[in-house]
C-alpha cells in the first residue's frame, strides 16, 4: 500500500470519525431538552449494555480484519476470503439473535429492580428495554462488516456509509421527538429502524467487495481452526477491557439515581470522544501493520509506527488538555445549563485526561495484533482488574462518579507507565524511549505549555462568540506547537512546505515567460 493510499485512510476515518463524533454531541443537549435528562440517562444504559456485549464478540471483528488484510497480499485467496467471511458471518449473527433475546428477557429484572427512576414509570423503562435488545442485536453486525471493509482498505467507502447514517439516526431522532412523541420509546424505535438500515447496506458493501470465486461461500470449520487461537486472545482482550472500562457504569447505575448517572453518562459521552481521533488513525494503520509485519519489513514498520504514534499525540495532547482546562467553558456554551455543568465539569476533565492517556496505547495495542500476540493486553488487564476493582468499589461508594472517574484516571497512568517498557522488549526492541522521548514527551510539553498559558491568561466571563474563537485560538496554537516538536511530523510539515514552495515557483515562472 502507497503512502498517499494511508494518508487517504486517514483522511477518510478521520473525517468519518469527527463527523459521528459532533452527530453524537451536538444532538445530546436536544435529546435531554425533549425527553429529559433521566430518559437520557436510559441512553446511557444503552451504551453500557452495547459495550457489555462487546465480551460475546468473541475476537472475530479484529479477525476478519487481519485475516482479510493478511489474505489480500497473498495470491489466489480469493474463494479463502469469501469462505472467512460466511463462517464468521454465520457466528456472529447468532450471537446476535442471543444478544437481542438477552435484554428482551432481562428488561423486566431490570426495570423493576436495578435501575432507579423517579420520574419515568417501571413499564416505560421496560418497554424501551426491550427496544434497546433489538437495537443491539440488529446493531451488533454492523462491527464485523465494518471490520471486513477495513481489512480490504475499504475506508472511504465505510466512513461515507457511517457518515450518512449517524446523521440520519441523530437528525431524524430529533424530527421523531418534535414531531411525533418526545418519548424514549420513540427515540429507540427510530434507531432501531436506522440500524437495520445501516447494517444491512454494510453487509451488501462487504459481499460486493470481496473478489469474485468460483464457488458459493459456505460454513468452513477449517477456517475456525485456523484463527481460534487469535480471536480466543482478542476475545479474551476484549472481555478484561470491557470489565475495566464498564465496571465503574455498572456500579454507577445502581449507586445514583438516574438523574445523576445521566450526568456521568454525559461527561463520558465527551471525554471517550477524543477516541474517535484515534480510531481514523489505528483503522487506516492496523492492516498495514499487519501486511509489514507478515513480511518481516521491520524498517518500514519502525517509521511507520513512530510516525503514526505522533500523530496520535499531535491530535490527542491538544483537544484533550483544552478540553480537561476548559471544560466548564466548552459545557456551558455546548449545554447552555448550569446545573448540567455543576454536575460534569470535574468528571468531564478526570474522564479526558484519563481517555487521553489510553488513546497513546492505541498503536502500540495494534502492532502486538499485527503480530498476532495478545498475551500482553490479556495479563496486563486480568493484574490491573484484580488491583484496581476494590479501589473502584471503595471511590465510588465514598465520592461517587468523582471517585470512578480518579479510578479511570489511575488506571491509564499506570498503562502508560507499564506497557510500553514490556512490549518493546520484544517488538521493535529498545524503541520504547524514542516513544516516551519524540512519540509524546515533546508533543505533550508543548501543547500543554501553550494550553496552560491560555488558561493563566483567560479574561474570565466572556460573550459566547468571544469564548468560543479563545477556545479555538487556544487548542489551534496547541495543534501547532505539538506538531512543530513532533520530529517526524515537523519534518512531513517541512516537505509540504517545501512541495508547495516550489510548485508556486514553477507556476511563477511558467507565467513570466
Amino acid at each position: 500500500m502507497s503512502a498517499s493510499k494511508i494518508k487517504h485512510n486517514i483522511f477518510a476515518n478521520f473525517l468519518g470519525n469527527v463527523w459521528t463524533t459532533l452527530m453524537a454531541l451536538a444532538f445530546i443537549p436536544l435529546y435531554i431538552h425533549f425527553m429529559g435528562i433521566e430518559a437520557y440517562g436510559l441512553v446511557g444504559v444503552f451504551v453500557s449494555l452495547q459495550a457489555l456485549f462487546v465480551l460475546l464478540d468473541l475476537g472475530l471483528q479484529p479477525t476478519v480484519n487481519r485475516e482479510l488484510a493478511r489474505l489480500s497480499v497473498l495470491r489466489d485467496n480469493a474463494q479463502e476470503m469469501r469462505h472467512l467471511v460466511r463462517t464468521l458471518e454465520l457466528i456472529y449473527w447468532a450471537v446476535a439473535v442471543i444478544i437481542g433475546l438477552s435484554v428482551i428477557l432481562l428488561a423486566p429484572v431490570l426495570a423493576h429492580h436495578w435501575l432507579k427512576a423517579t420520574h419515568l414509570s417501571p413499564t416505560t423503562v421496560q418497554q424501551a428495554l426491550m427496544i434497546m435488545g433489538l437495537v443491539i442485536a440488529f446493531r451488533w453486525p454492523q462491527g464485523f462488516y465494518a471490520g471486513g471493509l477495513l481489512g480490504l482498505q475499504r475506508q472511504v467507502l465505510l466512513n461515507s456509509v457511517l457518515m450518512v447514517m449517524s446523521g440520519l439516526g441523530g437528525a431524524g431522532a430529533i424530527l421523531i421527538l418534535w414531531l411525533v412523541s418526545p418519548t424514549i420509546q420513540a427515540f429507540f424505535c427510530w434507531q432501531l429502524l436506522v440500524s437495520v438500515l445501516h447494517t444491512l447496506i454494510l453487509a451488501g458493501f462487504l459481499w460486493h467487495r470481496l473478489p469474485p470465486a468460483p464457488a458459493r461461500p459456505s460454513f468452513q470449520k477449517g477456517i475456525l481452526a485456523g484463527v481460534w487461537r487469535f480471536a480466543a486472545g482478542m476475545s479474551g482482550n476484549s472481555f478484561t477491557a470491557l470489565i475495566l472500562t464498564q465496571l465503574d457504569k455498572i456500579i454507577l447505575s445502581k449507586l445514583l439515581t438516574l438523574e445523576m448517572f445521566g450526568y456521568y453518562t454525559l461527561a463520558v459521552t465527551v471525554a471517550f470522544s477524543l477516541y474517535r481521533f484515534i480510531y481514523a488513525i489505528s483503522q487506516a494503520l492496523y492492516p498495514r501493520f499487519t501486511q509489514l509485519a507478515s513480511l518481516g519489513d521491520q524498517e518500514k514498520l519502525r517509521r511507520l509506527y513512530h510516525q503514526g504514534c505522533q500523530l496520535v499525540s499531535v491530535l490527542i495532547f491538544p483537544v484533550g488538555l483544552t478540553m480537561a482546562f476548559f471544560s466548564e467553558e466548552i459545557l456551558i456554551l455546548w449545554t447552555r445549563n448550569s446545573l448540567t455543568v455543576q454536575n460534569t465539569h470535574l468528571l468531564v476533565s478526570l474522564l479526558v485526561v484519563g481517555t487521553g492517556l489510553n488513546s497513546l496505547l492505541h498503536l502500540p495495542y495494534i502492532l502486538q495484533l499485527a503480530f498476532g500476540w495478545t498475551t500482553l493486553a490479556l495479563l496486563t488487564n486480568i493484574v490491573f482488574i484484580i488491583l484496581l476493582t476494590p479501589l473502584l468499589f471503595l471511590l465510588t461508594s465514598q465520592y461517587g462518579a468523582v471517585g470512578a472517574a480518579l479510578v479511570w484516571l489511575a488506571l491509564n497512568v499506570a498503562y502508560v507507565i507499564i506497557w510500553p517498557q514490556i512490549m518493546h522488549r520484544r517488538l521493535l526492541k529498545g524503541d520504547q524511549w524514542r516513544w516516551y522521548r519524540e512519540d509524546v514527551g515533546l508533543p505533550l510539553a508543548a501543547a500543554l505549555l501553550v494550553v496552560g498559558m491560555g488558561r493563566w491568561l483567560w479574561p474570565g466571563q466572556l460573550p459566547p462568540v468571544l469564548m468560543l474563537a479563545c477556545l479555538a485560538l487556544v487548542g489551534t496554537l496547541a495543534l501547532a506547537a505539538a506538531a512543530l516538536a513532533a520530529p517526524q511530523i515537523r519534518g512531513q510539515l517541512l516537505e509540504l512546505a517545501y512541495q508547495t514552495k516550489m510548485f508556486y515557483a514553477t507556476r511563477y515562472a511558467r507565467s513570466i515567460k
